[in-house]
């Protein structure tokens, strides 16, 4: 079945010498993955490798067949032109993390358009703002609300959280908790929307802790969720330059 949708794109491997399999984030369909023979040996054909770059947001002609194999993309045009997610250094670490955390953490093919949507705005947001240390924080606390283990808010007031049990809890258990600084960066990102990110003061030390926590909350409630190698990079990146 033929269809017009837009995408977004997590990742791009290299198969064979001019070959390309690359997994993306659909409006029709969810998840799938392309194969796209020759994109990077043709420089007159309608497919760039170039389009294919992490989150690239795309508006694609394509061939579903829907039976679980790799599908094929027939056009494909950028919907909409990133001005400093790839140039800015501090952007691109967190893009390639993103791109990552996103491959890890969503299977589902078929549609789901409120994802689809907040990924869109997000990362349009991350384009045109400056102030983005503290965005793979607050994006990744929002993404769980769209995966289904968005945190119970009920008790906030308790001064722990249980990350096994999703919670905020009024004392120490034997599983992973949050604590101390952790916990109240946790609960400052759960009260603000992204406008408001950047008000959230954080030594680097703080926004490691936190994000390493984040992450361990995505592997205690993801099946297979895999820590995102890219991980070292934006750490190295984010302790250098922001």
């Amino acid at each position: 079945m033929q269809v017009t949708t837009k995408a977004i794109v997590f990742s791009a491997i290299k198969y064979g010498d001019t070959s390309l399999i690359v997994k993306a984030f659909t409006a029709s369909d969810g998840i799938k993955s392309y194969l796209l023979r020759g994109v990077l040996a043709s420089k007159k054909g309608k497919l760039k490798s170039a389009y294919f770059q992490p989150l690239t947001q795309l508006e694609i002609v394509a061939n579903h067949k829907n039976k679980g194999t790799l599908e094929t993309i027939k056009e494909a045009k950028v919907s909409y032109h990133y001005q400093t997610l790839y140039a800015d250094m501090a952007k691109n670490a967190m893009t390639l993390f993103l791109a990552e955390l996103l491959g890890n953490s969503i299977r589902e093919e078929e549609q789901n358009e409120d994802l689809f949507e907040y990924l869109i705005a997000s990362l349009q947001w991350l384009d045109m703002n400056k102030d983005v240390a503290n965005f793979h924080l607050y994006f990744m606390l929002s993404l769980t609300r769209f995966l289904g283990f968005y945190p119970d808010v009920y008790q906030i007031d308790k001064p722990y959280f249980d990350l096994l049990e999703g919670e905020f809890v009024a004392i120490e258990s034997l599983n992973p908790i949050l604590r101390g600084e952790n916990i109240y960066y946790f609960k400052t990102f759960l009260g603000i929307n992204f406008d408001a990110m950047h008000t959230v003061k954080m030594k680097k030390t703080n926004r490691q802790e936190l994000l390493k926590s984040l992450i361990l909350y995505f592997e205690l409630h993801l099946q297979g969720f895999r820590k995102p190698k890219s991980l070292a990079v934006l750490n190295e990146v984010f302790n250098t330059y922001v």
